[in-house]
């Protein structure tokens, strides 16, 4: 609830609250009032009894001390009104108070509540770009890993020589342009940790490159330069270590 609810319906809470409390004052004015009439009463009986004690009958004596002491009766009546009157204008009164300390109460832990579900949305919005970020990583790891497996199922694997190219649609004639790239020059390249390597310099692909007919050779795929060639071989071709372990057998 707002802090503008709250104060809204306090007040139309409290709205009648002093007039309730005038009533009760000018009620408590009147039997003080009427209180001093009395006490007044009690003492013109007082003197007129005093005065007239010896001349006056027993008669008379008993019926002035009757009214003295209606009289105090109805004093002690009005007191104790009064008094009521007094304890029902305080419990008014505090009730009020009550509820004001059980409405900030709740106002204040309304305020912690969403000061806590705004950290909530600022931590839980922060892990989501986090995690965007990461699965937009993820993605592109995946689409070097795609274009990876679509260069290498034309492996040579069969017995028809077949050579690997870096396509890249920035570059009209990949062959020309990388032909005659160096390993060393690859190491300015931006490079993805997760993309795997080839050749005997153990760079990732790039350039033309050329697979060994070897069907159990380890490495499989080199790059031109590492291997000294130019264009492509005819015929069955074999990198140097498979060429060296062709020799001995």
């Amino acid at each position: 609830m707002a802090a503008g609810m709250y104060l809204e319906h306090y007040l139309d809470s409290i709205e009648n609250l002093p007039f309730e409390l005038q009533r009760n004052f000018n009620l408590m004015r009147d039997l003080d009032q009427r209180t001093e009439d009395l006490k007044g009463q009690i003492d013109s009986l007082a003197k007129e009894y005093t005065a007239n004690a010896r001349t006056i009958s027993s008669e008379q004596k008993l019926s002035i001390l009757r009214q003295i002491q209606q009289s105090y009766s109805k004093c002690k009546e009005f007191g104790d009104d009064k008094v009521q009157l007094a304890m029902q204008t305080y419990e008014m009164v505090d009730k009020h108070i009550r509820r004001l300390d059980t409405d900030l109460a709740r106002f204040e832990a309304d305020l912690k509540e969403k000061q806590i579900e705004s950290t909530d949305y600022d931590s839980t919005s922060s892990k989501g770009k986090k995690g965007d970020t990461r699965q937009k990583e993820k993605k592109m790891a995946k689409t070097r890993s795609k274009v990876k497996s679509s260069d290498e199922d034309g492996s040579p694997k069969s017995a028809q020589k077949k050579v690997k190219l870096l396509q890249s649609g920035e570059f009209n004639s990949p062959s020309n342009n990388f032909g005659n790239v160096h390993p060393s020059d690859v190491l300015d390249m931006p490079v993805d940790p997760n993309e795997p390597t080839y050749c005997l310099c153990h760079q990732v692909s790039y350039g033309e490159m050329i697979g060994c007919d070897n069907t159990d050779c380890s490495i499989e795929w080199f790059h031109f330069a590492c291997v000294g060639l130019t264009t492509k071989p005819r015929g069955k071709w074999y990198c140097p270590r498979c060429s060296q372990d062709r020799k001995r057998k």
